[in-house]
């Protein structure tokens, strides 16, 4: 897995490596720029042609060992290699010296059926598929006949540096010495924007607060004032939506509480049992509207931006304060709640959130356990955490949909119990608010129907906490 995750790092989209093949693209791109320059100079290069100086001191020299065949050719060997011939690759300068038709020495490279037609003239000839610039002189005294060519054609001089590696090699080996640098210079001109990439991903979803991080770069101080003014308009649009589901709901409560009263007095003068039945089922209605706007208000609360002053909560102290307030729905169900809570665990939070937690955890496993069954309540320490678990004998959740049903409003299609699909978001928000987790897990490990749902809250114990209220 790990190698997988870092093969796809290498593959995949990455502005680092980006930014150093743009280096080494550039640098390519300047490295041919300057061959082909040079290329395209020795094309033009007739300087050495224009040389009078040159063909008469070598001429001269070649005259006076005329009788000395021998030491004649070792100087036209000579002359060759002062005009740079190993030096450049075979780009230098060839030598040609004839007398009497017949040819006393060549240079290697130097084209054989090349001939000048005009005497102290630069000429442009073609011989061997290429293109030469060539001029002859001939000694007055012994008629020997010197012509100096240089390549004409800049393709081929380009051709000739690469097949000599003067090209690709000096690109190859300078690439490993660039990208190294590259790389650092690019990891510290990228450090700003690492360290709003760090803040931005240390956020949680409700931390809707500016960028602490304010980057001198121009081009950097552009993107996080759009990101912190996305904030400013996010964060006052969540507050206006939980301002206006707060005061609706806030609203609807009396209403529905007279309605509730009105409705029950009406059903204590019906008189058919068809009234009463439909008078029992508008008060089913109200109790469940009622709910939910509850629930709404609890929501809202845990949504708060700036909750009340947060302290240490007994967990095991409030665990049986609720477990007895709740006890009244048990009764009515027929089901046992049992608690086993561990003495002197507290945590550093809001005790309002706490019991809205509590409730809504112990109220869905009441809700959903058979007639007779238990709803059994475990308080822990592990570690530096507190774990409270919640399980039932009910028809639990399938797996696919355990994390789907902390979404608001949303409900296990299988449920045929009513409800608003608001109780476990409320318990997410209140265990986020507190730095913890909740999972939901079997009951029972055999699997079969009715395995009941166990739901598995951790959070931070007090003396670990040192807790400050979330922003958002």
């Amino acid at each position: 897995m790990a190698l997988r995750t870092y093969c796809a790092a290498l593959v995949g989209p990455s502005l680092m490596r980006r930014l150093l093949l743009a280096q080494v693209a550039l640098l390519a791109l300047l490295w041919s720029l300057g061959v082909g320059f040079v290329a395209y100079e020795g094309g033009q290069d007739e300087a050495s042609l224009k040389e009078d100086r040159l063909y008469d001191a070598v001429l001269a020299v070649a005259d006076h060992l005329a009788d000395q065949p021998a030491r004649q050719l070792d100087a036209f060997r000579h002359v060759e290699l002062a005009l740079g011939e190993e030096i450049d690759a075979g780009l230098g300068p060839k030598l040609v010296f004839e007398q009497g038709g017949r040819v006393l020495y060549r240079s290697a490279g130097a084209p054989e059926h090349l001939t000048t037609r005009r005497i102290g003239a630069i000429e442009m000839l073609h011989a061997d598929g290429k293109k030469w610039r060539a001029r002859t002189k001939v000694s007055p005294r012994t008629g020997l006949r010197m012509t100096l060519i240089v390549p004409a054609d800049p393709f081929s001089i380009f051709i000739t540096l690469n097949s000599h590696g003067l090209y690709l090699l000096p690109l190859l080996i300078s690439i490993p010495f660039l990208l190294i640098p590259a790389w650092l210079s690019i990891r510290l001109a990228l450090r700003p924007w690492n360290r709003v990439a760090a803040e931005v991903a240390s956020r949680g979803p409700r931390d809707l607060a500016p960028l602490a991080f304010r980057p001198r770069h121009r081009e950097l101080a552009g993107m996080v004032e759009n990101i912190n003014s996305l904030m400013r308009r996010l964060q006052e649009a969540s507050e206006r939506e939980r301002a206006f589901i707060a005061d609706a709901a806030h609203e609807l409560r009396t209403p529905l509480a007279a309605m509730r009263v009105n409705v029950e007095a009406l059903q204590a003068q019906a008189v058919e049992p068809r009234q009463r039945e439909l008078l029992a089922g508008v008060v089913s209605g109200v109790a469940r509207a009622t709910r939910l706007v509850g629930q709404l208000l609890n929501l809202m609360r845990s949504d708060a931006s700036r909750p009340e002053q947060a302290g240490p909560v007994a967990l095991d102290e409030l665990l049986q304060d609720r477990m007895a307030t709740l006890s009244g729905i048990a009764d009515t169900r027929g089901v046992e709640l049992a608690l086993a809570a561990e003495p002197g665990l507290a945590v550093h939070g809001w005790r309002e959130s706490l019991t809205s937690l509590i409730d809504n955890l112990v109220d869905n496993a009441i809700k959903y356990s058979p007639d007779g069954g238990t709803v059994d309540v475990r308080l822990a320490r592990d570690g530096d955490m507190a774990v409270l678990t919640v399980a039932d004998e009910g028809p639990g959740i399938d797996a696919a949909l355990r994390e789907r049903v902390f979404d608001r409003f949303f409900r296990d299609p299988r449920q045929t119990q009513s409800g608003s699909g608001l109780g476990l978001s409320i318990v997410l928000a209140a265990v986020q608010r507190h730095g913890g987790a909740v999972v939901l897990e079997e009951a029972r490990e055999e699997e079969r129907e009715g395995a009941g749902l166990l739901a598995r809250v951790r959070l931070p114990l007090a003396a670990q906490a040192g807790l400050a209220a979330p922003a958002g």
